[in-house]
This record gives C-alpha cells, sequence and structure tokens, in this order.
C-alpha cells in the first residue's frame, strides 16, 4: 500500500526553516473516547507538528505513573483498538497532511495478527507504528515485522536506548522509518526524571548511518529541554506525560483543559525555533 510520506515532508520544511520538531504524545481515548478528539484538536490548534498516539494496554512497561494512569482512564471509560483507530481516522480527514505515529505494546498487534493490525492502522491513517517492546534485535530475527508493516505502507520506528552499541545504533539506522525515537535515559517515561541530552556521539553514528531523523523523548517537559535536544543535534523533541498531566488536572473543567493543552503546546513548539 502506497501511502504520502507525510514525516519526511515534515523534516524537510522544518530544516528548510532551520527549525525541530515537537511532538506530543497522548493516549487515544484517555480522559473517554469522546472528550479524546477534542483533546487532540486543541493539542494540534498549539501547533504540534505531529502527533504520537498510545493505543492504551492494561500493562504499560515502558510508561511511568502518568500514562499508566491515563491508559487507566482510557480503558475504564471503554477504549478499544478499534474506537483508537476510529479517533485517528477522524483527525486524518481533518488534518490530511499532518504526520501521525502509533506507540502501542506487541500484545495489541498480535491480538488482530500482524499483517490485519498494520493494515487497519494504515486504512486509519496511520503513518508510523513503534512497538516499545520489539527491540532492534527481534526484527533482525523475525523479517515479518518489517515485511508486513511494508506491505501496508506503515513505517516501523525503533528506539536507541542511551550507551547503545555502535552495531545496535546502526542497524536501528537501517531500519527505523519515519524516525527514530533517541531515549534521554534509561527507565519509564515521565517528568519526575528530567531529560539527559544525548551523547554527541550517538548522534553522529545514526548520521554516518543516514538514519531517518532522530526525536528525543522521556522526561521532556519544559521549553528549554525542547532546546537543549535540538542544540544536540536532535531533529525535535516528544514529550507525553507533560502533555497527560494537564488532561489529568482537569478532567471536570474540560474548556480550561483544552485552554491550557493547546497554550502548553504552543510554548513547547515556540522553543524549536531559531
Amino acid at each position: 500500500m502506497t501511502q504520502p510520506d507525510r514525516f519526511a515532508a515534515l523534516f524537510e520544511r522544518l530544516a528548510a526553516r532551520n527549525e525541530g520538531a515537537f511532538v506530543p504524545f497522548m493516549n487515544l481515548c484517555d480522559p473517554d473516547p469522546e472528550t479524546s478528539a477534542d483533546v487532540l484538536e486543541a493539542i494540534i490548534a498549539g501547533g504540534a507538528d505531529a502527533l504520537e498516539l498510545g493505543i492504551p494496554f492494561s500493562d504499560p512497561c515502558a510508561d511511568g505513573p502518568v500514562i499508566e494512569l491515563s491508559a487507566q482512564r482510557a480503558l475504564a471509560a471503554g477504549s478499544t483498538t478499534a474506537k483508537c483507530f476510529a479517533i485517528v481516522k477522524g483527525i486524518r480527514e481533518r488534518h490530511p497532511d499532518l504526520p501521525i505515529s502509533l506507540m502501542l505494546y506487541v500484545n495489541l498487534t498480535i491480538a488482530r495478527g500482524l499483517g490485519n493490525f498494520f493494515r487497519a492502522a494504515a486504512e486509519a491513517g496511520v503513518d508510523a507504528v513503534l512497538i516499545p517492546d520489539v527491540p532492534i534485535s527481534m526484527r533482525e530475527l523475525e523479517p515479518e515485522w518489517d515485511g508486513e508493516a511494508e506491505k501496508a505502507g506503515i513505517k516501523l520506528i525503533a528506539i536507541v536506548p542511551p550507551n547503545s552499541s555502535p552495531e545496535i545504533i546502526d542497524a536501528v539506522a537501517k531500519r527505523s522509518k519515519g524516525y527514530v525515537y533517541l531515549l534521554s535515559r534509561v527507565g519509564i517515561t515521565g517528568t519526575d526524571r528530567a531529560a539527559e541530552m544525548p551523547s554527541i556521539r550517538e548522534i553522529e553514528l545514526l548520521k554516518a548511518s543516514n538514519s531517518a531523523p532522530t526525536l528525543l523523548g522521556f522526561g521532556i517537559s519544559r521549553p528549554e529541554q525542547v532546546r537543549a535536544a535540538i542544540a544536540s543535534g536532535a531533529s525535535g523533541a516528544i514529550a507525553g506525560s507533560a502533555v497527560t498531566k494537564i488532561v489529568a488536572a482537569n478532567l471536570n473543567d474540560k474548556p480550561k483543559m483544552l485552554a491550557e493543552l493547546t497554550a502548553f503546546i504552543a510554548e513547547m513548539k515556540a522553543a524549536t525555533r531559531p
């Protein structure tokens, strides 16, 4: 299946303006399926360059307490993979050029069957998928991961953990499509521990291997961290827990929730500009 390369187009536009990318993460269906679409529209209105969206799962092993509680809210409100795809489809119809990636756990892909999952994601308008519990070594041993994603027109993202060996970095550079998720630190997501900037070595090794653009994630919650990520050589930054905290703090005041989300995204996006 042929899909437009929205991530490549985005990074090309930003590079022409000497600008980095700011990509917020949000779990779909949080706090409920109806509000979720409004949350995403508020984020887009703030100037998000792309969206990284989670499909809620009962055992999110890579996520900290803020994202875990978000998944619990969504599941309690009736989140399913089908409902998540429906929200994505609505966003795609309203924003045809916006790059969208999914972050989800391996169980959810296997439950539908790998090929079926990637095809359904593509039909909903998803550009790329990140599965944190499918490491690059697993993809090298089981080529169906890359094969089924490619057949569906989905770009399969890979993660570079801190202090990775040159061999792992090269393998990620060769297989990660759309972008490379560069971890700012080990551990789980969250704002309780600040982001650490990647070493110049990791960025240089990725670039030497002609990798996709890099987005730095884990612990990004302030504009100065976005600026530091871009100064370190990353193409942009991802923030999830800081965005999700705004939803959690305003569950009983939707207008305030949406206004604060838009303002926060605008502030973070401003930090990507020279």
